[in-house]
């Protein structure tokens, strides 16, 4: 479960639980730290970590972005080389169906949509209990993808979102 609090100012800051150790900034030493670096319609990074309760925390910086609400997800293959990203696959699926709207969803890669403001920026912070490292980096990787459009929740297989605007290919630091 995810929850995204109040805009800023100048953009978004979407996230989740909020951890005490995080909030505080203690960090376990051998904390396990995947990043990417986006390309396409937005330029940007991401990062994920591996927290002590073992849920992953995603932090994301964007910018070049159109104003509005995009779909946000992690796609089951660390691949960004077709100009349409559809190398990327679709979302990390695992056993469950698209959306949180769905009885059986949501994937592992949904995350909430991302609220982009008239000067492109989007900053993304979210929490997930149902993605885990082993997911991220089986064989082939993973990749985070922005899309043009809004998540619906629920279409199948991937919530309408629409053509693909960025990606970034995740690759672990340790």
């Amino acid at each position: 479960m995810m929850t995204c609090f109040a805009p800023q100012p100048r953009s978004f800051i979407l996230a989740g639980f909020l951890v005490g150790a995080l909030v505080s900034g203690a960090q376990a030493q051998d904390t396990m730290t995947a990043r990417g670096t986006f390309e396409g319609q937005a330029t940007g990074t991401v990062e994920l970590a591996q927290t002590a309760s073992g849920q992953l925390h995603l932090t994301a910086v964007l910018q070049g972005l159109p104003q509005g609400v995009h779909g946000f997800h992690i796609h089951e293959k660390g691949d960004c080389s077709s100009s349409d990203f559809k190398s990327a696959g679709g979302h990390l699926a695992g056993d469950k169906a698209h959306g949180v709207m769905a009885e059986d969803g949501p994937h592992p890669g949904d995350f909430p949509n991302i609220h982009v403001s008239t000067d492109g920026v989007a900053n993304i912070e979210y929490f997930s209990s149902g993605l885990s490292w082993e997911m991220l980096h089986d064989q082939d990787g993973s990749a985070v993808v922005v899309h043009e459009g809004a998540d619906d929740y629920s279409s199948q297989p991937s919530g309408d979102a629409g053509s693909r605007l960025a990606c970034a290919v995740l690759k672990a630091d340790n």
